[in-house]
């Protein structure tokens, strides 16, 4: 091997907020990733603008979500949200599952960051991943620089960089899916009257209506507004028809953003540029693709967030998305590296978050559907605004939305088997905390309840890589659970006797490997 080209454990290739905090995920462990970005410095547009769904638990899991939300202790649900630009009402869901945080996309990756190099992370910004070649151990990869060009051979690469990937491109992974053409969507931060606005977070237009966060289906097209930040409104357009007049390379200019607004809106609304500093959004997208890669795997490469699914950014799914694939992969590329991983560990990346995203596709698809024009898609969305009022159907779709309806097939039949661990407030040898509280180390769990001592005693064999943790509630959601590092239950029991012995063996072999030999005295 030429001396020049530098063995390394894992690069990960583009510093977003999913590939920053599968960093992060990777340096909880005690690996030292290499993160790559072509960017000189991280970027200021502000593409995603808050989180929505379950990833505030994830967030909440590692530490985070005081630092994303500006808020202390647990996440607390929103009453209300939107789904096809309609009100969902939240009041009747028990529990409710949706979360939702307001942060500009440049303020979360100075967030993960932060957090990443305080854990030791190698962030390189201003390094291109330019080309990747592959042989049966390691990947080779070639990094272009404003200094020249070297080589990196990590035994596993990840590319989160975007849906344009490079790396997918590479390995000739196809990305099916469907682009709608024509409709152009517009979006800017502006300064809006201060007459016009209600004080909380909403806008009155006269003679068309009174408008909060979220999408508003008009005779003309769409009508979007958002005050994610106090004092700083952001308004979006998407019209149906003229995409076909614009090109991606040509910038959007505010006027254009202006006469699109007035025209949707059928009034003139009297908008100038913001006046508060940088950055400012004011983009245009032309059409929208909703494309899932074909795999997340191929031999020691993955793909994660935009570099395997892209869809409609309507209602926030994005990271709630590619946050969760990441936690999910990360602890099973550092058992990997570690060498406890089980033969079919990493595969099951693939098999149980490439069907999440399927969801998506079908759930953001449905949303487009819901706001395009048309009188015959005006009586479905007062046939399906009558359903979204019935409490079934308003869980349903929360559960939805949130992802908390998502279970793995972990091998285990019990109620919270494959599920998102119930947060619940417990007593442990070192005081009360939560149990979402436990899991920040990112490292695997065996919570015992109430002088259960058996299921600790049966796990004694993997103590090297799971924590066994005994606690007190006066109402467990089990006698005992067994909690991966991402947060899903892998296996859990009401009663522990001789099959549950046998059943927690199963799935401490299935996700941590072998137990550890104890060695002979002789």
């Amino acid at each position: 091997m030429p001396e020049n080209i530098a063995t390394t454990d894992i690069v990960i290739a583009g510093a977003g907020p999913n590939g920053l905090m599968l960093a992060c995920e990777l340096a909880l462990a005690g690996i030292r990733p290499i993160v790559l970005d072509r960017l000189p410095a991280p970027s200021l547009e502000p593409k995603a603008n808050g989180l929505a769904g379950q990833v505030a638990r994830v967030l909440d899991m590692r530490d985070l979500y005081g630092a994303f939300s500006g808020r202390s202790g647990a996440p607390v649900p929103v009453p209300q949200y939107i789904f096809g630009g309609m009100s969902l009402d939240l009041s009747a869901v028990r529990p409710n599952p949706v979360h939702l945080v307001l942060k500009p996309q440049p303020e979360m990756v100075e967030i993960l960051t932060k957090r990443a190099v305080d854990l030791g992370v190698d962030l390189r910004w201003g390094h291109a991943l330019t080309d990747i070649v592959r042989d049966e151990d390691r990947v080779t990869v070639s990094v272009a620089t404003s200094d020249g060009s070297y080589e990196l051979r990590p035994r596993f690469l990840v590319a989160a960089d975007g849906g344009k990937s490079l790396v997918r491109k590479r390995l000739g992974i196809d990305f099916p899916g469907v682009t709608a053409t024509g409709h152009v969507a517009r979006t800017g931060h502006v300064t809006v009257p201060a007459e016009l606005r209600t004080g909380d977070g909403r806008i009155t237009i006269p003679g068309v209506g009174t408008f909060g966060l979220g999408h508003h289906r008009l005779e003309r097209g769409i009508f979007v507004y958002a005050e994610l930040q106090p004092d700083r409104p952001l308004i979006g357009t998407i019209e149906f028809q003229g995409g076909e007049q614009f090109s991606d390379d040509l910038p959007m200019t505010f006027d254009e953003l202006q006469a699109s607004v007035d025209r949707v809106l059928g009034t003139p609304l009297p908008l100038s540029a913001p006046t508060w500093p940088g950055p400012h959004n004011l983009r245009r997208t032309i059409g929208q693709n909703t494309r899932i890669a074909e795999h997340y795997r191929s031999g020691n490469i993955f793909l994660l967030g935009d570099a395997a699914h892209v869809h409609s950014a309507m209602g926030g799914p994005g990271l709630n998305l590619g946050l969760q694939d990441t936690v999910n992969l990360g602890w099973k590329l550092a058992a990997a590296l570690q060498g406890w991983a089980p033969a079919d560990l990493l595969d099951t990346y693939e098999s149980e978050r490439h069907p999440v995203a399927e969801r998506v596709m079908m759930y953001t698809l449905s949303q487009s559907a819901l706001i395009s024009p048309g009188p015959e898609i005006t009586s479905l969305r007062e046939l399906f605004g009558e359903l979204l009022h019935l409490p079934q159907v308003s869980t349903y779709i929360a559960n939805l939305l949130a992802g908390s309806d998502v279970r793995y097939d972990v091998g285990d039949s019990h109620p919270l088997s494959g599920y998102f661990v119930p947060d619940v407030e417990i007593e442990t040898d070192t005081g009360s905390t939560r149990i979402t509280e436990l899991l920040r180390p990112a490292r695997p769990i065996l919570l015992s309840f109430n002088g259960l001592t058996a299921a600790s005693a049966a796990a004694a064999g993997w103590s090297d890589r799971v924590t066994l943790v005994p606690a007190t509630s006066p109402e467990p959601p089990a006698a005992a659970l067994l909690i991966r590092p991402d947060g899903y239950v892998a296996w859990a029991t009401d009663d522990f006797t001789a099959i549950s012995e046998h059943t927690l063996h199963t799935a401490l072999e299935r996700w941590f490997g072998t137990r550890k030999v104890r060695a002979r005295s002789v």
